[in-house]
């Protein structure tokens, strides 16, 4: 959907490390700076992770992700294998999505991306961690390479002041239940939105956005013996 925010997971092959170096993590931001622009997708939130990445975007049109994603994972697959003598793929499989709207989803995607690290044991806070977006969302440096979704920009009209609300939101605690939910939302390319949009996203797409309900148990297959006799074939009597 273009215009609509998508929280956006690259994960690594068998989940070896992508990152080695920190000249590899700002190849990787270089890259995603360029290619954002070129893709027509807007960068809120992000986290290089060991062997993953997480990204929050708009894209302007149907396939400006896709677009993005395509061109940067082939141009850092590049420049990985040329500074580390290996050939073959570096990504798992093509990328996981989910659609995320209104202000709780998308602030709260904010916190879940920024926070990655923390819930990896990696760090004690969000901001002690230099490969993600915190540092710029949260005021404490300038980050070119971000856009303000509407609902982070609607936390105050005055900088300072929307920069304090916004380090404010991490200082709760998380809610385990929409942790669970954007992992499924995610892996399973539903959405997190409210339900008009969900309505009107289902409409144009065809697409159920949310795990739907187990279907009843399909029969138990018939016996090796009914098969055999079906198809004309007599077992052979000692």
């Amino acid at each position: 959907m273009p215009n609509v925010a998508l929280h956006v997971v690259q994960r690594v092959h068998d989940r070896k490390p992508c990152f080695r170096q920190d000249t590899d993590y700002l190849v990787y931001l270089t890259a995603l700076h360029k290619l954002s622009a070129t893709a027509g997708c807007a960068i809120h939130a992000y986290c290089l992770m060991t062997n993953h990445v997480h990204l929050l975007l708009t894209p302007a049109s149907e396939r400006s992700c896709a677009r993005l994603m395509r061109d940067l994972g082939q141009r850092y697959v590049q420049y990985f294998n040329r500074r580390y003598a290996r050939s073959g793929t570096l990504w798992e499989s093509r990328y996981r999505s989910c659609v995320v709207d209104s202000a709780d989803y998308v602030l709260a995607c904010y916190r879940y991306i920024e926070l990655n690290p923390v819930r990896a044991g990696m760090v004690a806070a969000a901001a002690d961690y230099r490969w993600s977006s915190h540092l710029g969302n949260s005021g404490r440096v300038v980050n070119q390479l971000l856009t303000a979704h509407p609902e982070y920009a609607a936390l105050s009209s005055d900088t300072p002041v929307r920069h304090a609300s916004y380090r404010q939101l991490f200082t709760r605690e998380e809610d385990a239940g929409f942790l669970a939910a954007m992992r499924d939302a995610t892996n399973g390319g539903f959405a997190l939105v409210g339900d008009s949009l969900k309505a009107r996203i289902q409409a144009q797409t065809g697409r159920h956005l949310a795990r739907r309900k187990p279907g009843p148990r399909p029969p138990d297959s018939p016996g090796l013996d009914v098969l055999t006799g079906e198809l004309g074939l007599c077992p052979r009597t000692s």
